[in-house]
C-alpha cells in the first residue's frame, strides 16, 4: 500500500506528531529551515505539509506540489500561507485554533498581574541599582470589575481565573445567552457598558471589520475617569494604537498589556517604551504543553482527512464539490443572499436556526447548502476564520442550536427554502425559490409575501400603511442622491402594518437612514449589504 506523505518544515513538537510517525498509512519526513527554492525542489512528493510561522508557503511553492492536499499550520495564524493559491488550487489548509487555549488564558493572567503590580518598571530599576519602593504603588485585582469583549473559550478561561481572584466580570459578546452568562456569573453587557463599568478590560475576539479598531477613542471616552487598565492577547487591531497611544499620555489608560500588534514587529515605538505599557512579542501560545497541543492537533486533522475524508479546523474553503448536484448548484447563491439578508435583519445573533427544504430539493443531500448559509451568516462575527468545512462547529461552540426540516412537497412551488432566526427578542423568517425565466426570487420577509430579487443594496422599511408616506420616502431619497432600482409594496391590511422594499444603485449612508428614521408612521429600517 502506498503510503502517504508527509513533511514537516519547521521545529514541530516530535511528541505532538508521533501519532503520525506510528501510523503506517505514513511515512513522516523532517527538514526545518528550507529556502523557497529549496522546498521547491522537494515538495512535488509529498501530500501534505507542516509548518508553523517560520516557513513561508507562497503560490510558487503551491503550484509545484503537484499531489499536496493539505497543509496544517501547528497554531492559530495562517498569515504565512497564501491561503487564495492554496484555495485555488484544492489545498485544504488546517489550524489548530483550541491548541493554545490554556496558554492564552494562562499568559492573559500574567499580563494583567504583571501590569497591576508595576513589576517591568520595578525589575527594571533594582537590576540597574535602584531601589525605590514608593514609585510603584500598584493595584490589587480583588473587587475589581473586569470587563471581557470577546466570551469564546478563552474569554470564559480568562473569567473563571479572574473570579479565584475575587473580580466581578461583565461581558460582551454577540453570541453570549443570557443563560449560559447567568450560569457563569457573567453580568452581560454591551460594548458602551463594559467600557462604563471595569477597572480592567480584555480582549478575546477575531479580528473581523466590525471588531477592527472596536476599543477606540469613542471607547475611552466612556471609560471611568479614575481610568482603566488594558489586555490584549488576542489579535492586534482590535485595539486602535494610535487612540490608545493617547489615552495612556492623558491618563485615561493607567496601563497596557499588549502581546499582539497591528504590525510583527512593531513599528509604533512609542507605544513599546511608553512607561504604562508592558509588551511582549507575541507569546500567547508560546508554552511547551501549547506547542504539543497545537501538533497533536494538526496530527490527528492529518490523519483523519486522508483515512476518513473527515474536516474539523479548515482555515479555506474548498471550490463547490463535484457532487453537488445540478439541482442543488442554483440554490447556492439563495443560501448564501439568504445567510447574508437574516443576519443583518437582527439586532442581536441567533440562539436557534431552522432551516427548511421543501420540494424536490428535499430529495438532495443539502447539508452543504446549510453549511453555506449558516457561514454566511457567522460571517460579520467571525470573518474568515468561518467556512462550509468549520461553520457547524462554530455554531455548536457558541449554543446556538439549528435544526433542518425537509418535505417532499412545497406549497406553490417546485422547491421552497425557508430560515428562521430567533432570539430571545426576535424572529425572523425568509422564504427564497426559484422561478422559471426569473431565477433567484426572495418570497416572504416575516409575514409578507413578496417577490424579488436579491440585488447588492437594499433598503427595507416597516411602517404603518397611510396615503404619502412612499412618496415622502422616494423624495428623501432623490435628496439624497440615492438611485432607486426597483420598489415592492406588501401590507398585511388597509392602513395597517406594511413593508416596502428597495433595490438601490448605491448605498444608503447613515445619514439617510437617520432621516428616514423620522418619517411619521415608521417603525424600523433596514439596510441591506449583500455580497
Amino acid at each position: 500500500m502506498t503510503k502517504h506523505k508527509v513533511i514537516v518544515l519547521d521545529p514541530v513538537s516530535q511528541e505532538g506528531i508521533q501519532a503520525i510517525i506510528d501510523n503506517d498509512n505514513f511515512s513522516v519526513t523532517r527538514q526545518e529551515g528550507l529556502s523557497e527554492s529549496q522546498i521547491i525542489d522537494i515538495i512535488h512528493d509529498f501530500d501534505a505539509v507542516i509548518v508553523r510561522s517560520q516557513t513561508t508557503i507562497t503560490e510558487r511553492i503551491i503550484q509545484h506540489a503537484k499531489k499536496l492536499k493539505m497543509i496544517a499550520r501547528a497554531g492559530v495564524g495562517v498569515d504565512n500561507i497564501d491561503i487564495d493559491a492554496a484555495t485555488k488550487h484544492g489545498v485544504i489548509v488546517v489550524n489548530a485554533p483550541e491548541g493554545n487555549t490554556i496558554s492564552a488564558t494562562e499568559h492573559t493572567m500574567a499580563m494583567m498581574l504583571t501590569m497591576a503590580r508595576d513589576i517591568p518598571e520595578a525589575y527594571k530599576e533594582l537590576t540597574a541599582g535602584e531601589w525605590n519602593r514608593g514609585a510603584h504603588k500598584g493595584v490589587e485585582l480583588y473587587g475589581k470589575t473586569l470587563g471581557i469583549i470577546g466570551a469564546g473559550k478563552i474569554g470564559f478561561g480568562v473569567a473563571r481565573r479572574a473570579k479565584s481572584f475575587g473580580m466581578k466580570i461583565v461581558a460582551f459578546d454577540p453570541y453570549l445567552s443570557d443563560e449560559r452568562a447567568r450560569d457563569n456569573h457573567i453580568e452581560k453587557m454591551e460594548v458602551d457598558e463594559v467600557a462604563a463599568a471595569a477597572d480592567f478590560i480584555t480582549v478575546h475576539t477575531p479580528l473581523t471589520p466590525q471588531t477592527k479598531g472596536i476599543i477606540g477613542a469613542d471607547f475611552f471616552k466612556k471609560c471611568k475617569k479614575e481610568g482603566v487598565y488594558l489586555i490584549n492577547v488576542a489579535r492586534g487591531g482590535i485595539i486602535d494604537e494610535d487612540d490608545l497611544l493617547e489615552a495612556l499620555d492623558a491618563g485615561i489608560v493607567k496601563g497596557a498589556a499588549l502581546d499582539v500588534f497591528v504590525t510583527e514587529p512593531p513599528e509604533n515605538t512609542a507605544l513599546l517604551t511608553h512607561r504604562r505599557t508592558v509588551v511582549t512579542p507575541h507569546l500567547g501560545a508560546s508554552t511547551a504543553e501549547a506547542q504539543e497541543k497545537v501538533a497533536v492537533s494538526v496530527a490527528k486533522e492529518i490523519i483523519e482527512y486522508f483515512e476518513d475524508n473527515k474536516i474539523t479546523h479548515a482555515v479555506n474553503a474548498p471550490r463547490i464539490s463535484e457532487t453537488v448536484t445540478e439541482e442543488l448548484k442554483p440554490y447556492m447563491s439563495i443560501v448564501e443572499h439568504l445567510g447574508q439578508f437574516g443576519i443583518q435583519l437582527l439586532d442581536n445573533p441567533p440562539q436557534e436556526v431552522k432551516i427548511k427544504y421543501h420540494g424536490d430539493i428535499a430529495i438532495d443531500d443539502t447539508s452543504i447548502l446549510t453549511r453555506t448559509f449558516v457561514t454566511n451568516m457567522l460571517k460579520p462575527h467571525f470573518g474568515d476564520e468561518v467556512n462550509i468545512i468549520n461553520a457547524l462547529y462554530y455554531l455548536n461552540e457558541r449554543d446556538v442550536t439549528y435544526k433542518v426540516e425537509k418535505k417532499a412537497k412545497a406549497d406553490g412551488y417546485t422547491n421552497y427554502l425557508e430560515v428562521e432566526l430567533i432570539n430571545d427578542n426576535e424572529h425572523v423568517t425568509l422564504g427564497a425559490s426559484t422561478i422559471p425565466g426569473y431565477g433567484e426570487r426572495l418570497v416572504k420577509i416575516n409575514e409578507y409575501p413578496i417577490d424579488f430579487r436579491p440585488e447588492e443594496n437594499i433598503l427595507i422599511i416597516e411602517h404603518t400603511d397611510r396615503p404619502g408616506i412612499i412618496g415622502e420616502l422616494g423624495a428623501l431619497l432623490g435628496e439624497d442622491s440615492v438611485n432607486i432600482a426597483s420598489m415592492q409594496l406588501a401590507r398585511l391590511s388597509k392602513e395597517g402594518d406594511a413593508m416596502v422594499l428597495f433595490t438601490l444603485d448605491n448605498q444608503v449612508q447613515e445619514a439617510t437612514h437617520e432621516k428616514i428614521k423620522k418619517v411619521m408612521n415608521i417603525h424600523k429600517v433596514h439596510t441591506i449589504k449583500l455580497g
